[in-house]
C-alpha cells in the first residue's frame, strides 16, 4: 500500500466497517512506519481492474507480529482473497523474524474465524466492547511460528487479482 491508495482503501474500509471505520490519518500513520530500513509495518492492497478490492496490514514489534486490519470488499468473499492477503501478512511476520502473530476479531465475524483457524490462528481470550462504538467483543487469536518454516504456508487462490505493497 502507498499513500495514493489511501483514498480508495478508505471507500472500500468505510463500507465493510460503517461504525469503526479507520480515518485517513490512521492509515497514513501506519503507513509513515512501513518504508525503511526501521520500517515497522506491512500494509497491502489487492487490485482488480485498478480496483482496491482488499487490503491489510501488519505492525511487528520485537517477535511480536499483530495483524492490524484485513478486509475484502463483499463481491469478492469466497475466492480466496482473504487467504492471499494473510499470507502476505505472515510472510511478513517472517521477514520481521515474529515469533508470534496475534489479533482482534469481531466476535459476530465467524467467516474471518474460520479463515483464520485454517492458518492455524487459535483463540488465546477476549477483549470486552474492543470495538466502538457498537460495544462489540473481540475474539483474542494467536499464531504461533514454526522455527525455520514460518508460517507463510496457508492455502492461497484468486486468480486475476494483484497484491501490492
Amino acid at each position: 500500500m502507498r499513500w495514493w491508495d489511501i483514498d480508495r482503501v478508505l471507500e472500500l474500509e468505510k463500507g465493510l466497517f460503517p461504525e469503526d471505520a479507520w480515518s485517513r490519518g490512521m492509515f497514513w500513520s501506519e503507513l509513515a512506519h512501513s518504508r525503511g530500513p526501521e520500517a515497522t509495518r506491512r500494509y497491502v492492497v489487492a487490485l482488480a481492474d485498478e480496483q482496491v478490492i482488499g487490503y491489510a496490514g501488519l505492525a511487528a514489534q520485537g517477535e511480536l507480529g499483530d495483524v492490524q486490519t484485513i478486509a475484502v470488499a463483499r463481491d469478492h468473499w469466497g475466492t480466496g482473497l482473504g487467504g492471499q492477503l494473510l499470507t502476505e501478512l505472515l510472510r511478513a511476520a517472517t521477514a520481521f523474524e515474529c515469533a508470534e502473530v496475534m489479533l482482534e476479531c469481531r466476535v459476530d465475524n465467524t467467516r474471518a474465524q474460520k479463515l483464520y483457524e485454517r492458518f492455524g490462528f487459535e483463540a488465546i481470550g477476549f477483549r470486552r466492547g474492543y470495538y466502538q462504538p457498537g460495544n462489540v467483543d473481540a475474539l483474542v487469536m494467536r499464531l504461533m511460528t514454526k522455527p525455520g518454516g514460518g508460517p507463510a504456508d496457508g492455502p492461497t487462490s484468486g486468480q486475476g487479482t494483484e497484491i501490492n505493497g
